[in-house]
């Protein structure tokens, strides 16, 4: 985890902007809970327990900023919440989502298999691609298990 802080330490630094101990105790919280997809409000009540003098606005302000600096992704999976998602160290654009309508459970495509369609789209359309997301909709293994079962 500390070699992840100083990374986006220096993301940070490097755009002019230092790691504060408020920003860096919600990086933790992000850290920690990187496989949750978490709210504003859960990143805020998390930070809460480890720096309890932090406002919600602060929270709110520096994951803006850490989104702006392409260090988490903010993601809308259809509920009307933003979540946010840090970015992984090697991949140049952000995983991809399975989004379960009948439970809401969200997992996660760690490959990029959209690689071929830039390189196409790039050839014929003379397109550059600077990032992509993709997210599937639809029902999710443990729900095709219970329905089964029903």
């Amino acid at each position: 985890m500390e070699t992840r802080i100083e990374k986006i330490k220096q993301q940070l630094q490097a755009q002019g902007y230092k790691l504060t101990p408020q920003r860096e105790a919600t990086v933790r919280v992000l850290l920690e809970n990187e496989e949750d997809h978490l709210s504003a409000e859960d990143v805020f009540m998390l930070v809460k327990e480890i720096a309890p003098e932090i406002g919600l606005a602060t929270v709110y302000r520096t994951l803006e900023l850490l989104t702006e600096l392409h260090v988490v992704e903010k993601m809308n999976f259809g509920d009307g919440v933003a979540r946010y998602d840090l970015r992984g160290d090697n991949s140049k654009h952000h995983h991809h989502h399975l989004i379960c309508v009948q439970c809401g459970s969200v997992d996660e495509i760690m490959e990029d298999w959209l690689l071929p369609l830039e390189h196409r789209l790039e050839q014929e359309y003379h397109f550059t691609v600077l990032d992509h997301r993709l997210d599937f909709q639809g029902i999710c293994h443990r729900c095709n298990e219970k329905n089964k079962k029903s």
